[in-house]
């Protein structure tokens, strides 16, 4: 049975694959990729169907972050040219919130800059969060303040709060290279909180930094076992003004797999393709619908995405449709604290109850992954940095800083 065959059987199971066998995705060639989107495209099915869920981002605070972490233009001694400014008034956040919501968002996510929220600001956005739910029936509210303490998280829940984003970003074996203000058992800690506070938590990566295979693999599985419901996928946007302005790593090739790897491992978690999809992936966005269930539409916190209408249109077009509010998003065992409990910790966890292992045919792919997994950082077939089967190279044009929506006197891109 080849590598391809074992994935799909165990992604229809919930069953976790192997760390060598993820990083055998990683490994794969630019020959085998269509086969690779193809397998994690029938374990993405499986669950998700062909909905896509659109999340919609609300920069509350931009800029003047005391935190040093190098991937972030909002950080310490940053000097990208984004919009700073201090907190918006909660009706400035809702008409930004309102606008993605019309133009088909499901989830709000409402960010702030900064090491973590003070009481005061946990107040504020519990009366935004209050003002958002007012006035957009069956919205979803997600909150990202970064390191919570006491009963903040309670209180965001008490507010209306649905989820809280906090990503590990990295593995924890590098973590300490990319930031030294806080530490990755603070992230885990806070992600924790969230849970037990009752909030869907929301945590995942940023891929592009210069890390190894090995550590793509290792901060998925550390996601795994934490047991996010939602993993949003980041692609390093190397922001001139940031010590990681020059990490081109990536190609869309790369991405992909990334993308497939997560999606073996947490295969029944909402994978969410977050920011740097548009400077990436490029004309290859559509093949990522594949992959992930759920996407940011419009722009990101300090960067511009691709118009709100042409991420509709790309969804249409690739045959995929947009997530009602009337749909739950997750699986119905991923919903039941009883059914979670019996089957155990971790994303996609197995539970001969739900079902699902009857469901599906074998994979149909025909390549096999045939490079050996390593811990370097570079799959086979593709070369370091700007190179790829593409055989284009990096394009920094594509990296536009945020001027409309939040912030400023121009309407968002929603």
């Amino acid at each position: 049975m080849d590598l391809l065959t074992a994935l799909v059987g165990k992604g229809l199971r919930r069953e976790p694959p192997t760390r060598d066998e993820a990083l055998a995705v990683l490994a794969t060639s630019d020959d085998e990729l269509l086969d690779v989107v193809a397998a994690a495209g029938r374990v993405r099915r499986q669950w998700f169907g062909r909905r896509v869920k659109l999340n919609y981002l609300v920069n509350l605070k931009s800029g003047l972050c005391p935190e040093d972490c190098s991937y972030c233009s909002q950080r310490l001694g940053s000097q990208a040219d984004i919009l700073k400014y201090t907190w918006l008034k909660p009706d400035e956040a809702v008409a930004a919130a309102t606008a993605g919501v019309s133009g088909g968002a499901k989830r709000v996510c409402l960010v702030a800059s900064g090491r973590g929220p003070t009481d005061r600001d946990v107040d504020r956005v519990s009366k935004t969060i209050e003002a958002i739910k007012d006035g957009n029936e069956g919205v979803e509210v997600c909150a990202c303040l970064g390191l919570l303490s006491g009963d903040q998280a309670e209180r965001l829940r008490a507010a209306g709060a649905d989820a809280y984003n906090h990503n590990l970003n990295t593995s924890e074996g590098t973590y300490a290279d990319i930031t030294t203000t806080h530490t990755y058992a603070d992230r885990v800690d806070t992600v924790r909180q969230a849970q037990a506070a009752g909030l869907s938590a929301c945590s995942g990566l940023i891929a592009g930094m210069g890390e190894s295979d090995a550590d793509l693999v290792d901060v998925v599985f550390s996601l795994r076992a934490l047991d996010p419901d939602s993993v949003p996928v980041n692609f390093l946007i190397p922001f001139e003004g940031t010590p990681l302005a020059k990490e081109w790593n990536l190609t869309p090739q790369r991405c992909l797999r990334i993308l497939a790897m997560v999606r073996f491992v947490c295969p029944d978690v909402e994978v969410r393709l977050a920011g740097g999809r548009e400077v990436h992936l490029r004309s290859m966005q559509p093949l990522a619908l594949h992959l992930v269930n759920s996407i940011f539409l419009g722009d990101y916190l300090t960067s511009e995405g691709q118009a709100g209408q042409t991420d509709l249109d790309m969804i249409a077009d690739a045959g995929f449709e947009v997530e009602g509010a009337d749909t739950t998003t997750l699986p119905a065992h991923r919903r039941s604290d009883e059914a979670r409990t019996a089957a155990g910790s971790g994303c996609g966890s197995h539970d001969t109850a739900c079902g699902s292992c009857e469901h599906g045919e074998p994979a149909t792919a025909t390549a096999t992954a045939t490079a050996t997994a390593t811990a370097t950082g570079q799959p086979a077939g593709t070369a370091s940095g700007s190179g790829s089967g593409s055989g284009t190279g990096p394009r920094t044009d594509l990296v536009a800083v945020r001027r409309r929506g939040a912030g400023t006197d121009l309407p968002p891109n929603a």
